[in-house]
């Protein structure tokens, strides 16, 4: 299939590793070009290369480091400004970042909660009010959050993430409905248990935690996915791609779940 998007502008947030990157390989090897973005601007120096080097000759490929701190107002503005720079204006934004420390609903501090907006939810919205109204001008867009399942189902122990992420899946599914008349979708994609460098960490949390290694953890987690096992970061970043394509205009406001069959609702 044709995904449409060759030549098309992506901006992929907090992709020098992870589900990040997964994606925005995905998005090159279609052809797009390609911002990458992180507060490592080394490694994403590195990773433009290795694109570089794998997709440098499809058309409309081109790709571009962007060292970044989303924390402020600014630090967005500066950061759309280098993407659109070197490769033009924003057609595709994805939103992603760093989950905020693992922790219990009881134990949660007004800090707590604060720092699931700034994380989760301000770095998101100032990027889309940034990049959205231009896309509604060429009445072409696509903006795709990394969620987690927990937007779904609320994952234990991790209450400030579920709180900040339910935040966000809320006021973008408010935007769907708003911009789908011209031409811009707003989507969520949800995993599950995929193999990154985080699940590997609350994977050690669990273990510590619990007085148990990191291999039971992973055995017992594997034992609650029908798929019986963690899902590959490329398996997520086509799943993402596609909802970033041409033939996807017509989903929009939907929360995909990427997760093996882990979330047992419809």
């Amino acid at each position: 299939m044709d995904l449409g998007i060759a030549g098309k502008t992506a901006l992929v947030a907090a992709s020098t590793g992870g589900l990040g990157l997964a994606v925005a390989r995905a998005l090159a090897a279609e052809g797009a070009k390609v911002a990458i973005m992180g507060r490592r601007g080394v490694r994403a120096k590195e990773i433009v290369d290795e694109l570089q080097e794998a997709f440098g000759g499809l058309p409309g490929f081109a790709a571009v480091a962007v060292e970044a701190d989303l924390t402020g107002a600014e630090g967005v503005d500066a950061a759309v400004a280098q993407a659109e720079a070197g490769l033009g204006p924003i057609d595709i934004l994805v939103l992603n970042g760093p989950g905020p420390r693992p922790g219990a609903a009881a134990t949660l501090g007004s800090e707590d909660i604060a720092a699931a907006f700034d994380l989760l939810v301000k770095p998101h919205h100032a990027l889309v009010s940034r990049t959205l109204p231009a896309m509604r001008e060429r009445r072409w867009g696509r903006i795709l959050a990394i969620g987690s399942s927990g937007v779904a189902a609320p994952l234990p122990n991790l209450a400030v993430s579920n709180t900040g992420r339910a935040a966000l899946a809320g006021y973008l599914k408010t935007l769907a409905a708003e911009v789908a008349l011209d031409g811009v979708t707003v989507n969520l994609l949800l995993p599950g248990r995929i193999a990154t460098d985080r699940v590997t960490e609350l994977d050690q949390a669990a273990a510590k935690r619990r007085g148990t290694t990191l291999e039971d953890i992973r055995l017992e987690s594997r034992k609650t996915i029908p798929a019986r096992r963690y899902g590959e970061p490329a398996e997520f970043g086509a799943a993402a791609a596609f909802l970033c394509s041409a033939p996807a205009s017509y989903i929009t406001g939907v929360a995909l779940r990427c997760d093996g069959g882990l979330i047992r609702s419809l």
